[in-house]
């Protein structure tokens, strides 16, 4: 994260704090991370250097209409400023700000197929072994390549129960015994 989108964050949630929207600006962030992370489009026009700044307003009010004020005025913000470029990592920052703020973890799993209730709360009872927190995020990711286990990362630590790390080492030890 760049520096200046974390200070955007910050800004965002401390007005926010100041006028009782947290949550609304939290569930704003959300969308504006979803949205720019689903639309190659839009992230190729805030960071277009010929689109003008009105014409990137005028965007993103159309698709953020719906949004608190705060968040109007962070947009506002960074189009003036001609930091349009940096909405998506604003958002995440304020996501992880937020999370800090609450003393919310929050956890990612990648496995290969959707997580069923029973694995879910497994899991959450493993990040809880790992963090020492009950106030956890989860998010789960599905990426087939891993063949079946799952890769559990919390914050900078990476917990891989994969299949395929696993047939990696055996790979790597089969190689290094011949």
């Amino acid at each position: 994260m760049s520096r200046a989108a974390i200070r955007y964050a910050k800004a965002v949630l401390d007005l926010s704090k100041d006028n009782t929207s947290v949550e609304a600006v939290l569930n704003d962030m959300k969308s504006v991370a979803a949205t720019l992370d689903s639309s190659k489009e839009l992230r190729s026009a805030l960071s277009s250097p010929i689109i003008k700044g009105e014409d990137k307003l005028a965007v993103l009010k159309e698709v953020f209409a719906t949004t608190s004020n705060e968040t109007k005025g962070l947009l506002d913000a960074l189009v003036s400023n001609s930091r349009a470029n940096l909405l998506g990592a604003v958002a995440t920052s304020f996501i992880d700000e937020y999370n800090k703020s609450q003393n919310i973890k929050a956890a990612t799993v990648t496995t290969a197929v959707a997580l069923t209730p029973e694995l879910e709360t497994k899991v959450l009872a493993k990040v809880t072994e790992l963090t020492g927190s009950t106030n956890i995020t989860l998010t789960n990711t599905i990426d087939e390549s891993i063949i079946g286990g799952f890769v559990l990362r919390v914050g900078d630590t990476q917990y891989n129960a994969s299949i395929a790390s696993q047939l990696g080492k055996l790979k790597r030890e089969f190689s290094n015994s011949l």
